[in-house]
Order: C-alpha cells, then structure tokens, then sequence
C-alpha cells in the first residue's frame, strides 16, 4: 500500500493524472449557457437604410448647343500650329463649315445616345440668346420634374466672363453677344446637369454659385417683405441639386496637342473607350507592346455593349474599374446621389474620372460641382492599364490571322484579391476595394458561381457588410438572379437573401411584386434541399409574410402552409422553429391562411411540438398557436371549438421549464383574452367576488404568540445589492411610491410608530403591487389579490355561480393566467399581470353601475395590521408563522409578498388575517377590492383615462425578432469557446488547469489521511441565519442563503463578495443551493420550498446578480412546516419534537441533486416523486413514484450506474434507477431507521455504498445490492444537520445541543467543536446547517446565533 501511494505522487504519474483531470472537465457539458440564456430576448436594432434611391432619376432631354463658327477663331484665344482640331471625331475643315457644323452636331448627338438612347435631343448649333432661350424653356416644359443636361461647346467664342456670361452670336454672326448664367439657370430649372467644354471653364461653376445663393437670398428677402417683386412671383427652383462638368479650371486653357481632339473633355465624357485607348498609345509605355499603332486602335473588334468581344470587355472592365475607384473615394451619399440615381450622370461621373487622369497630364484639371475627391492616382488604373496592355498586345494577330480572342483575367484576379480580403483579413478592417466589381461580375455567367458564394460570405460578415453591399447597389442584380432556373445558384442565393432579409425586412415588398416568394417557395418545397437552405428560405418566407397582406396572400396561392406542415417533424431544430413561425405570422390577421390552416388541420399537427426538445421550438409553436386564435374575425362554433382546444393543449405548457417558452405562452393566451373579452370578464368578475367572501386561511393566523420575538439588538442589517433582474424588471418600488406608502401607514397602533423609513426597504422589489410601470396606483388586481385568488380558485365552490361553468375553458385559462402571475420569472410574471388586469379593469368598469360603494365598510375596520411581512426576514431568532394544518391541506400555494423590506424593529404582535401591503393599514379587512382608498373619492377613477388599457393585442415578446437575429450574425466563423486563441478559450484553460491543482492538491492531503478537523479558518456574521451553506468546488467562495437571501463570503480573505435577494415570496425559504458549470462559468441554482428554481449568475464579482432562468420545478408542493431556527426556550422544546416526530409534520422542502456529466437535474421535497429536469431541454423528462406517504428529505445520485437514492421522512431509504420505467424503477427500500432521515449519500466509485443518517443519529452503510445495512455507527441523538466529506471519508454532525462532532469512517470522533474560536470563545449556537468542501477537508457550520463559521484539518496537514 505504502509504495502505491507513493508511486501516486510521483511526477510521471502526476503529471498525467493532471492532463486527463484537465480532459474531463473540457467534455463536461455546460448548463444554462446558450444564447436565449446569455442574451435579452429582442431584435437588432434596425440599421438606417441608406441604400434605397429616395428619388430615382432619370435625364429625360439634352440640350445641345455648339459655338463653333467653324473657319474664324475667337480673338481672345492663340493657336498653336499645329493645333488641335478634331471635334466629335470629326475635322471642322475636311468640309464646308455649315455641314460641318450639322455633322458634328449629329455626332455628339450619336456620342451621347450611346449612353442613354431614351432622351429627347434638341441640338442648337451657333445659336442666338433667344435660341437659347426658347431651347431652355421648351425642355424644361416637357421634363417637369425630371432631370435636364445642358451641353455647351464654347470653341468658337471668347471665354467665359469673371461676370458669369457665356458667350453665343447675334443674328448675322457679326457680334458675339453674351449670355448670364444667371438667365440660363432660370430658364433651366432644377434638377439640371451642365457640362462646359471650353477654356476657363472653372469661372463659369463659380458664377454659377454665386447666382444660386443670389437666390437664395431674394426669396428668403421675399418670404419676409410681402411688397418685394419677387413674392408675387412662383417660386423659382432651388439651383442646389444641380451638377456641373467643366473643363479646366477659372485659369487654365484647353490643351491644342494635336494629337488630341479638340474638344478633349467631351471625348472623354461621351467616348471614353475610344480616347483611353488613343491616350494609352501615346505614352511612352506603349512601345513596351509591339505593332500597336492608332490607326489599328480604330480597327478593334466588337460592339461597346457585348460583353463577349474585345471592346465590349474592355467596356466592362472600365465600368467596373470607374465604378469601384468612386466607391472606394467618394463618401456613401455622394456616391449614391451621382453614381447610383441616374443612369446618365453616372456614366458621365464614371468617364469623368477618366477626363480627370487624361487632361491632367495636360496641365489641365477638370472641375466638378458637387466637387470630387482627386482620384487620377488611384491604384486600379493600373488594373485598367494592364487589361487594354493585355487586349491591344492580342490585337495584330486576331486582325492579321483572326487568331480567337483571349478573355481578359481581370475579374478573376479580382475576385481572387476579394477572397484574399476575405480569408486573411482582421476583424476590424476597411471594406473591401473589390465589392463594386463583385457586383459586375455577377453579370457574366462565367464567373458568377464563384462571386455569388465569396458575396454571401462576405455578407456573413454581419449586418455592416449587408449595408455596405447595398450601398454599393447589389439589390436589383440578386433580385434579378431569381429568375435564373440554375439549381447551383440556389443554395447561395438563398443563403445571400437571408441575409439581406434579416437585416433590412423592408425587401419584402420588392420580392413579392419581382414573383421573388415563388423562387423560395419552389426551395422550400425540394426535399433534397439540405435542411439548413430550406431553413434559410422558410426565414425568407416568414419575413415576406411578416405583416405584409400582398405577402400573405402571394404566399398563401404558392401553397406555403401545406409546405409548412410537411416540415414540421423535420429533424433539424432551427427548421421546424422557423417553419412554426411562418405559419404563425402567415396567418396573423389574415382569416384565409387560418382557415387554411383549419382544413389541414393545421394547430393538430403544431401540438407535437408543444413537447419539443428544443425550447426555442416550443416557443416558436405556441406563437403560432397563439396567432391562430389571435385573429380578429367573426367568430362561428367551429372557430370557438378550435379555440378552446387550442387554449387546453397551451395551457399544459403551464410549467414548462424555460421561461422563454411560458412567456410566449401569456402572448398566446392574451389574444384568446382580447377574442373572448365578455367571457373572460365575467369569469374575472367572478373571481373578485369569491376572493371578497372568502378569508383564505393563510399562513400567518395560527401562529403561536410567543414565536416572534422581537428583533434582538441585531446590528443594522446591510442594504441587500439591488438584482438586475428584480430592478428592472420590476420596476423596483422608487422612493416616491414608498414615500405614498409610508405616509399611508397608521401610526397609532398599540405598539407606538413603527420604524419605518425609506432606508429600511431594500430597492429591489419582489413580484409585487407595483408591478409594471412606476405609477403602481395603475394595477388594480395587487399581487396580493391575485396570489388569493389563484388559491381560493382551488378549493371555493366556484361551480355554484351562476353563469360560466366552473370547469369551462375560460376559467381555466383565467387559473393559467393567476397561476403564470405568480411565476418565478419576472418577465413571465409581469406579463401575466399585465393581461389579468387589463380584463380585471374592463370588467369592473363594466360593472361599476351596478355596484353601490357600502359607506359603512369604509368605517368598519378591523384592528389595524402592521404588515407582518417586514418582521419575518431576519428576526434574530423568531420562526415565521406557521400555517395551520388546515390551511396545508386547502392550500397548494400560499401567497407571494408585495414588497420586501427590511426587518422593522418593533413589539412583537400578533398578526391578524392574511399579511397585506405596507398601506393597506387603513383599510377596512372587508373592504370591496376597487374601492378607493379612505382619502381619495370614489369617483375619481371614472373617467376614462382613469386606467391604462393594458393589453393591446400586440402584446410581443421579441422571440421572432431575436430569432432573425441568427441570419443576420456571422454563420460561418468559428465560435469564439472554439477559436484556440480568444479570450474566452484562454480563461476557460486558466480554470481548467486551476481545478486541476485543486484536486490534485487536495487529494495529497485527504489521501495522508485527516486525524483532526478543529482549526477554524474562518467566521463572520451572516446578515440572516444561514439555512444552506455550499462550498464552490474550485474558488475561494461560499454561498450561504437564509431564508430568502443568499450572501456570498470569500473564506480565504474573510470578506463577504456580495448579498442579494432570491426574489422568492415571503412564506417561502431557500432550502437547497447546488453550483452548475462549477467546473467552468459558474452558475448558483436555489431552490425553495414552494418547488421554485432560480438560476443566477453575475454574483460574488463586481457585476450586479442577474436571474438566468427560474421555473416551477415542482408544481404541487405543500407548503412546508419546518421553522427557522430559534433559541428561545419555548419554541427549542417544539424544535426538537418536530425533529423527534418530524414525519407527521412534513416539511423537507425542497430538495435536489445536480448531475453535471448529464445536465440532468433531480428535485423532490414535499411531494411523492423524484421528478427529472433535463437543463438542456429545460423540461420534465421522468416522473419517478416514491412510493411513499412521505416527503423526501434528500437526494444522491450517480450517473455511471443512473441511480438515485433517496431519503425519506418516514425513514426509509429508496434506490431508483432511472434506465427503468416507473412501475418498476424503484429496485430496493432499505427501512432500517426509525426516524426522519437526515442524509442519504450515494458513493460516486463504481462500488460505492450508500451512506444514510437518520435524526436518531444511526448511521447506516448499505451495499445497493444487498438488502441489510453492511455497518452500522452510532453517534449523537437529535441531529440536525449532516454531511458527509465526498474525498476524505469524513462525516460530521451538528445537533440540537449546540456543538459539532466530526467522525471518520470507522466511527471514530475526530473532533467536537463546541465554542468559537477567538477572545470570548462563545458558545455555537444550534447547528441549523453545515457541508464540507467538495475536495479540500473544509467543513461549513451556520448556526441559529447568525454566524457562519469554517473549519479545517490542522495548518501543517494544509
């Protein structure tokens, strides 16, 4: 034995062992960690779409006008000779000037249709002013409110003025005569477009200008003095929207190379390929291409507008590169405005670009109005370079040989540089250069596969990749491939839709009127489309149908719901929980698809999965369930029958276990309460009368005088941390409201004026009378109320009234409704209060004619109450009420607090019937359940405004929306827990490895074996008498709750982290605690004695406590009648009956036992099942019988070898194993003690026993297959506590009479601890709890006195 414990902590062997600790705890699953966890449940916000032309333009007529007087020069103007002379490709002087003047007229005219064949042209060659004038007008006439060029040719004229006049002729050419800008821009209008081809161009934008802020000016004069000329007059056009081309700038000359055409600027804005290539032949790089001269550029094959042929290529990729320099320069807007809204002007920005890098090797700078950023630098003109090097350098052999054309590799290298972009790429990078040339590829059917799957995984990248692919124009090119029959294409555009679709829903409109919803019908209904594309194209179907009455109908005659419904069993989750919201949004308000529906019977085949595994599935089912009783037709028999059956089958989703779920549930069930509202109010209406005349026994009537003693010099009780959850959600009792209520207390009671003041309530309230919104005054039903009347419901004799039938559907929804108020979830909760008072409100102001207010019962009042609620949280001794036998057997559930205050120190009294809400002091214990208060009148509430409508059908919960969210986030990246090198994958290693020291270091120590347990190491006062301590099993922290609280101490440091309220109801205790994920992010789950489970994370840091999750884990619990603990005589001699005899009291409360290798969760108490909770489904999946008349006092189980044993109070201990079915899982009861047992422990080896203590202080070891005990220990009679160490083979017990006795294995006392260590030593007080640490020898003790103290082996030992 000595060299095999040796050999353990040899290194070799340690090492490995470290290693394969740290493996298990990377498989160990990990509860309550998904999305709908970790996250609000509500969409995205809505990026502003920018994309959209708001007004899409179009230049609908083009004035030409040339001054050329072709043969006399202007005076202002010295050619050069040779000088340049071409206009429109066409020599002035090869022909006699009037026809040159027509030919080149013509010629523009030519230029110009090629990029926009629809204008009207006018064309005034050498005009006069009033030409001018005329053309002007005329044109603006017949555009309206569409866009006008203005083209002017100032060759054969003076330059233009520093006054803003251009120049054209008199009659008989013999004067030039001048003409302001200021004229033309008021016979031109707005929108306009103005391109001047002469020299000093730039002075004329100038003018330009000026005159328009001229303008602006006068009418701003005029709009003040009504006897200005101008204010008579129609108002003049705004010149702001104008777009001017110029030239040159105010100071420069056109260039006269001869080489060049005359009227540079014009080739490049109306001939650019042309031009490009005739430039690029003059550099000096051309020579680098052989054979290449300018006569062969004019011979170059093919057609501008077939992509196929030399020159319609090279076409396209000047397109694409102009294109995507002004992306990647211009700022979104400007780029929207000129290259997106009219096909003209961008064609013109495009060949601008090009003017501005040819005429700027020319000493000239051309000018644009609104101004352009310079782009004759940028990087992809030399893309443009190499595709015309690579065209032209083919050009001599397909002219000479007529060799085939080779394509130009341009688009693939930039799609390549795209996937680059994509694939090496850093999170937060610039936008890609290459997205406008994406879009031009998918023109060509070559490369269009590859682009459309590099542009759907850039549109992966999330929401601002959606955008920017917008921006740059994307939508009507996928709009259009939905017309394509290419089934390759399906999978990416699909996959490209969804995503468009989840961050921009508006499309809905564009897809229904293109016949877009037939594509994704025709996918949606291919069964060898993978599931996740017909995911896709379900969520793309829902979005079209979302609110949308063209959309719902389109897809109603496509034959959607039947589509639907075929896909409901599908075996993929996100399918089935898209297809079930699609079918609730295409029938929401549209009466067709739901009788649709009803003839495929439709909300039948939608109940399978109401059990779904996937609680988001669920969800997604009982929305559309909800919708389909939601519409507001008329309604026939069958509808109402289908209703009802509708309502029965939700109303079992009651305790579901994800509060996701049961908040859709209250939707649902609120639109069956907005359809059947007269039903619903008379079953309210009924509800209030019973509650009035029926005192419900409620817990706090029997209590016995002497068991509240008054709070004993207890130091101030530290403010509870307010809980997210609790704050916001319920609207957290704000200081004016308490102010209300504490002016409302009576102060005169027997006992002198309580204390009470704002400091002493704690700020986060629980479900309360001020649910909702701060003005509490607003609710009518108070959670009081509701909390009676759920109970009354169960027992009253509501059948004997009149009217609805006490089983009839509406008073079962109504229970649903009550007993959803009192959900453990805060959200579900409000909501729930929410629809109850809106029918509450309706129906007693339907009723209020009717009913007379009785002065009399304003003046009866019972003595006034104090509320007994703020005495019972944390007496210094002084056990809550107890409820009498009676009232447990009436009762199921008990009611819930208002409020939680902290304790008020004050007299003991005795409380008289059903603890109220801090005012209702003065009012009348009979008073009617609307009534007003004594100071306010009656009437005041009669008005209509009086009350809020509280429901509106549109009550929502963000699920669909959330839901989309899943499209719109990136599908493809890896998860951050699975990127080796994240933050999240580096800490979760650091706790790994650090779990690993813990075990190893404290298995050392264990394995030494521990000869004493006495060293106290830590001991603090706890602000509430600790009922459940648990150790973390890796950190330093220790939860310690008392009856409603949970404080979390460091034990090392010695400092508390963190205090905060469980939100349970007053008449509840915590009365178990486990850690899940302990391993990992840790999670704190509580349970409490009225079967409710909470799950909080953010505590013990510096975050504020959130509730991950609540539901009711056990629903028909009985509320329990075990104390608190209490040191005063009288109520000792009862505390130990009931330890002595606890098996006819009842009360274990609530009990579990947490599974992490499984994520299953095992809770029992007060009932007569071990019920089965599967954290990952969040549902119930077994049900096992005890067997047994009473309550199960605790629970140990096993995974390996699927035991659980449980304890009872009757003494018996029950071995289950969970692999048979209930009839026969039970397979041994071992009743060997005589008493309640304290502590049944199933060993987690493959051959461990079982452990169990009874109150009687037998300990009894159990081999679970033989029928007798194997060993037997005796130890101190009247235990009240026990555990027993997991490692060490250690138990301890605490009793009655105030001291601990520690025992190893054999039965030997290893210690008695008996007094705190420290100056006074003071005696412990009666143990009411104590557990070791999971792995170190550490044992937790808290006693009745409030302290909570640690004690450990001795220091040498650690």
């Amino acid at each position: 034995m000595k060299m095999d414990s040796d050999l353990l902590h040899s290194p070799a062997v340690g090492l490995a062992e470290e290693e394969e600790a740290d493996m298990n705890d990377w498989k160990l699953p990990l509860a309550f960690m998904k999305k709908r966890h970790s996250e609000k449940i509500e969409g995205s916000k809505a990026l502003a779409q920018s994309w959209r032309m708001k007004d899409r333009m179009k230049t609908v007529s083009v004035a030409l006008v040339l001054c050329l007087n072709v043969g006399v020069d202007p005076p202002d103007v010295v050619k050069t000779s040779p000088c340049a002379r071409l206009e429109c490709w066409i020599d002035p002087l090869s022909m006699s000037p009037q026809k040159a003047l027509e030919t080149i007229g013509a010629n523009l005219q030519k230029q110009y249709e090629n990029w926009q064949p629809r204008a009207r042209y006018k064309q005034s060659l050498d005009p006069t002013v009033d030409e001018v004038k005329k053309l002007c007008t005329s044109l603006r006439r017949n555009a309206k409110e569409e866009r006008v060029l203005f083209h002017y040719n100032g060759h054969g004229v003076p330059r233009p003025t520093v006054n803003g006049e251009i120049w054209v002729f008199n009659k008989n050419y013999t004067q030039y005569i001048p003409l302001s800008i200021y004229d033309l821009q008021t016979w031109m209008g707005s929108p306009s477009i103005f391109v001047y081809d002469c020299s000093n161009a730039g002075i004329i934008v100038k003018s330009f200008k000026q005159f328009a802020l001229q303008r602006e000016q006068e009418l701003e004069v005029a709009a003040i003095n009504p006897s200005h000329p101008l204010a008579q007059m129609p108002l003049p056009p705004s010149m702001k929207n104008c777009i001017q081309l110029a030239a040159c700038e105010a100071s420069e000359l056109l260039p006269m190379n001869p080489d060049l055409p005359a009227d540079l600027f014009t080739s490049c804005l109306t001939t650019p390929i042309k031009i490009a290539l005739r430039w690029f032949c003059m550099q000096k790089s051309a020579k680098l291409v052989p054979g290449v001269t300018l006569d062969l550029i004019e011979k170059i094959p093919g057609r501008l507008n077939d992509r196929r042929t030399p020159l319609g290529e090279l076409n396209w990729i000047f397109t694409a590169i102009t294109d995507t320099i002004a992306w990647n320069v211009l700022p979104r807007d400007l780029f929207q405005k000129l290259f997106r809204q009219d096909l003209l002007v961008a064609s013109l920005f495009r060949n601008f670009l090009l003017a501005e890098r040819i005429m700027r090797s020319y000493n000239c700078t051309p000018v644009s109005s609104p101004r352009l950023p310079p782009t004759y630098m940028h990087a992809m003109w030399q893309a443009w370079d190499l595709a015309v090097d690579i065209c032209l350098s083919q050009l001599p052999t397909i002219i000479e040989e007529g060799t085939a054309f080779r394509h130009s590799p341009f688009f693939a290298e930039q799609l390549t540089a795209f996937q680059v972009w994509l694939t090496m790429g850093v999170e937060n990078r610039n936008p890609p250069e290459q997205l406008p040339i994406v879009l031009q590829v998918l023109l060509s059917q070559v490369h269009r596969l590859r682009a459309l799957d590099l542009l759907g995984r850039f549109l992966d990248l999330g929401p601002w990749a959606v955008s920017l692919a917008l921006s740059v124009g994307i939508f009507p090119y996928v709009l259009k491939l939905l017309q394509s029959s290419a089934r390759e294409l399906r999978p990416l555009l699909v996959f490209i839709w969804a995503k468009i679709l989840a961050v921009d829903s508006s499309c809905q409109a564009d897809l229904v009127k293109d016949n877009g919803h037939k594509y994704f019908l025709s996918v949606l209904a291919d069964s060898y489309m993978p599931a996740e594309h017909r995911t896709m194209a379900v969520f793309i179907l829902a979005v079209i149908v979302n609110s949308y009455n063209t959309g719902q109908e389109a897809c109603l005659q496509g034959n959607l719901i039947a589509n639907c419904l075929e896909q409901l069993s599908d075996p993929h989750p996100l399918l089935r929980q898209w297809v079930a919201i699609c079918l609730g949004r295409i029938w929401q308000n549209f009466e067709p698809a739901r009788w649709c529906g009803v003839r495929d019977s439709a909300h039948e085949k939608l109940y399978t999965l109401l059990s779904d595994p996937i609680p988001e599935v669920r969800c997604a089912a009982v929305f559309a369930l909800g919708t389909f009783v939601g519409n507001s037709a008329e309604r026939t028999d069958h509808s109402t029958t289908i209703d009802h059956n509708v309502a029965m089958m939700l109303a079992q989703l009651i305790n579901d276990g994800s509060p996701v779920v049961r908040k859709e549930l209250v939707v649902a069930l609120s639109h069956l309460v907005v359809q059947y509202e007269s039903n619903f109010c008379t079953v309210a209406l009924q509800f209030i009368e019973e509650e009035k005349n029926y005192s419900v026994p409620s817990p706090a009537n029997t209590a016995e005088p002497g068991n509240l003693t008054p709070v004993r010099d207890s130091p101030a009780i530290p403010r509870l941390r307010s809980v997210n959850s609790y704050t916001n959600i319920r609207a957290a009792t704000t200081a004016r409201n308490l102010n209300k209520s504490l002016q409302n207390l009576n102060l005169n009671e027997e006992g002198g004026p309580a204390a009470f003041s704002p400091g002493n309530l704690s700020t986060s309230s629980s479900a309360s009378s001020t649910l909702g919104s701060p003005d509490n005054d607003e609710y009518i039903l108070s959670f009081e109320t509701i909390d009676k009347m759920r109970r009354v419901s169960s027992y009253s004799s509501l059948n004997s009234l009149i009217g609805v039938s006490f089983n009839s559907v509406y008073t079962q929804i109504w229970r649903v409704l009550l007993h959803l108020a009192a959900d453990p979830f805060p959200e579900v909760s409000d909501l729930a209060m929410k629809v109850l008072n809106s029918i509450a409100y309706k129906a007693t102001m339907n009723a209020r004619p009717q009913r007379i207010l009785d002065s009399g019962s304003l003046t009866q009042s019972a003595p006034a109450s104090p509320t007994s609620k703020g005495t019972h949280i944390h007496q210094a001794g002084g056990s809550p009420p107890m409820p009498s036998t009676s009232s447990s057997s009436l009762t199921n559930e008990v009611p819930k607090p208002p409020t939680r205050e902290q304790p008020a120190t004050r007299p003991p009294y005795t409380p008289t019937l059903g603890g109220q809400a801090p005012h209702s002091h003065q009012f009348p214990r009979t008073r009617k359940m609307f009534d007003k208060g004594p100071e306010q009148a009656a009437e005041d509430g009669d008005e209509p405004g009086g009350h809020r409508n509280y429901i509106c059908p549109a009550l929502q919960t963000g699920l669909c929306d959330w839901s989309a969210k899943y499209f719109a986030q990136p599908v493809m990246k890896i998860p951050e827990e699975h990127d080796v090198e994240s933050q999240v994958r580096m800490e979760r290693q650091w706790r790994f490895l650090r779990n690993t020291r813990v075990r190893r270091q404290s298995r050392g120590i264990t394995q030494k074996g521990v000869s004493r347990l006495d060293d106290q190491i830590f001991i603090n006062r706890n602000p509430g008498v600790p009922s459940v301590v648990k150790f973390h099993p890796f950190n330093t922290c220790i939860a310690v709750a008392d009856k409603d609280s949970i404080c979390f101490w460091d034990w090392e440091k010695g400092e508390r982290l963190d205090y905060f309220y469980n939100g349970n109801p007053r008449y509840t205790r915590i009365t178990a605690m486990e850690y899940l994920n302990g391993h990992d992010c840790s999670l704190l789950l509580t349970a409490t004695d009225d079967g409710a489970l909470r799950i909080w994370k953010n505590f013990a840091d510096q975050k504020n406590p959130e509730m991950v999750t609540a539901w009711q884990g056990l629903s028909d619990m009985l509320p329990t009648t075990r104390g608190q603990p209490t040191t005063s005589a009288h109520s000792l001699a009862r505390r130990v009956s009931i330890y002595l005899d606890r098996s006819k009291q009842g009360g274990a409360g609530m009990v579990v036992d947490w599974e992490q290798e499984t994520g299953l969760l095992m809770t029992s108490g007060d009932v007569r099942v071990v019920r089965i909770w599967d954290t990952d489904r969040e549902m119930k999946i077994q049900d096992i019988p005890t067997g047994a008349d009473s309550c199960v006092t605790s629970l140990s189980c096993d995974s390996q070898r699927s035991l659980i044993v449980a304890g009872l109070g009757d003494g018996s201990v029950r071995v289950f194993d969970r692999r048979m079915g209930p009839n026969e899982c039970r397979v041994m009861t071992y009743r060997e003690h005589g008493a309640w047992v304290v502590k049944a422990h199933l060993q987690k080896e493959t051959d461990g026993h079982i452990i169990s203590v009874s109150v009687n202080g037998d300990v009894r070891f159990f081999e679970p297959r033989s029928p007798d005990s194997v060993n037997v220990l005796q130890t101190v009679k009247g235990l009240t506590a026990l555990d027993i160490h997991p490692q060490a083979n250690l138990f301890a017990c605490g009793s009655m009479n105030q001291f601990i006795a520690v025992y190893n294995s054999n039965g030997d006392v290893i210690s008695n601890i008996k007094y705190y260590d420290g100056f006074m030593g003071q005696r412990i007080g009666a143990i009411s709890c104590l557990a070791f640490h999971p792995h170190w020898p550490h044992l937790a003790v808290g006693s009745n006195d409030y302290y909570m103290s640690i004690y450990s082996a001795e220091k040498r030992l650690r």
